[in-house]
């Protein structure tokens, strides 16, 4: 359709700052009065066709996959992190978006119930389609 001399596409689209809250931790408090989760995507896709028609219907809809991200977010009862993540991937590459071929999923808790520690914890993960 769209002929490229390319022999591998690697394009990317970044979905970055998702800011959810959810009720994702280890502790029971956590599971109970919630907490603020960022979540950022790289989706690999060939996005040669989008580039070239200049049509929404050639790439992603970044509407839903940022709304998926956030209903699972508010909805999962998990105890970890790595879980949360798991399941975002799975539920992007689950979608009948085949265009996607890898997503890596970063989630991170900015505000962990950790004593005498002000930072973030993350978790990266990287999915691919098979």
């Amino acid at each position: 359709m769209y002929p490229t001399p390319y022999t591998q596409i690697m394009d990317f689209i970044c979905l970055t700052g998702i800011r959810c809250y959810g009720y994702v931790g280890y502790l029971p408090e956590e599971q109970v009065l919630g907490q603020w989760f960022e979540v950022d995507l790289k989706l690999c896709l060939d996005l040669t066709k989008a580039s070239q028609t200049d049509a929404i219907t050639d790439t992603l809809d970044y509407c839903h996959i940022i709304n998926l991200v956030q209903d699972l977010v508010k909805t999962a009862r998990f105890a970890l992190l790595e879980k949360l993540a798991g399941a975002i991937a799975e539920a992007i590459l689950a979608t009948d978006n085949s265009i996607i071929r890898q997503i890596q999923v970063i989630v991170s808790k900015p505000n962990a119930p950790i004593p005498d520690f002000g930072g973030r914890i993350s978790i990266q993960i990287t999915r691919n389609r098979e």
